[in-house]
């Protein structure tokens, strides 16, 4: 899952995990959030359709980390308007700062099992006080990987440590492909986070 891994993919257009689109749950989510001065950051953006429509829409405060130059550079292309500033080339685990809102869209599927916990670690510490994590996580199992499945039963398990579990449902407006096959989840940092 090294950077080399993923250019590869990008430089070989192995990304099935793409949309072409922003995601219609997230869409849906987004259109109902009214302050337009949170921080929000989205990890392993791939294109970033997401980070497209909140900027377009006003959200001016959005970060994004992608590990891959090819994806960092397709999106570039598509949204010269983004601020470079916004765009972190980096590995998501070296990240330090913190923000209110980071939005989960196929970066946790991509990430080997062993990671999970790495990942709910990392979670809480980039966010700020009562800061959410928002987004789909898949509700089915896969053939090797990545993408790495999942099921309700070990999110709730996984998460509860260190997240009030808001919101964890099955998403009733995902693409076709994908239907029933999704969780749409609202996580709030757990103020007693520390204790891992």
């Amino acid at each position: 899952m090294s950077k080399n891994f993923w250019d590869s993919r990008w430089e070989s257009k192995q990304i099935g995990w793409d949309l072409g689109m922003i995601s219609p749950p997230l869409k849906e989510y987004f259109d109902q959030i009214n302050d337009k001065e949170l921080e929000i950051l989205i990890p392993g953006c791939g294109n970033a359709y997401e980070a497209e429509y909140l900027f377009n829409i006003g959200f001016k405060n959005i970060f994004i980390v992608e590990i891959s130059q090819g994806a960092i550079n397709s999106f570039i292309k598509r949204c010269p308007a983004f601020p470079e500033r916004n765009i972190f080339h980096s590995d998501f685990f070296e990240l330090t700062k913190q923000f209110d809102l980071i939005i989960e869209q196929t970066f946790f599927c991509a990430l080997t099992p062993d990671l999970r916990l790495d990942y709910v670690k990392q979670m809480t510490k980039l966010l700020k006080q009562n800061g959410k994590l928002a987004g789909l996580l898949f509700n089915t199992d896969f053939v090797g990987g990545p993408p790495y499945g999942g099921n309700e039963e070990e999110y709730l398990e996984l998460f509860s440590t260190t997240f009030e579990i808001v919101k964890m449902e099955k998403a009733h407006n995902s693409i076709k492909p994908r239907k029933n096959k999704e969780l749409f989840i609202i996580l709030k940092k757990n103020a007693l986070w520390k204790k891992l």
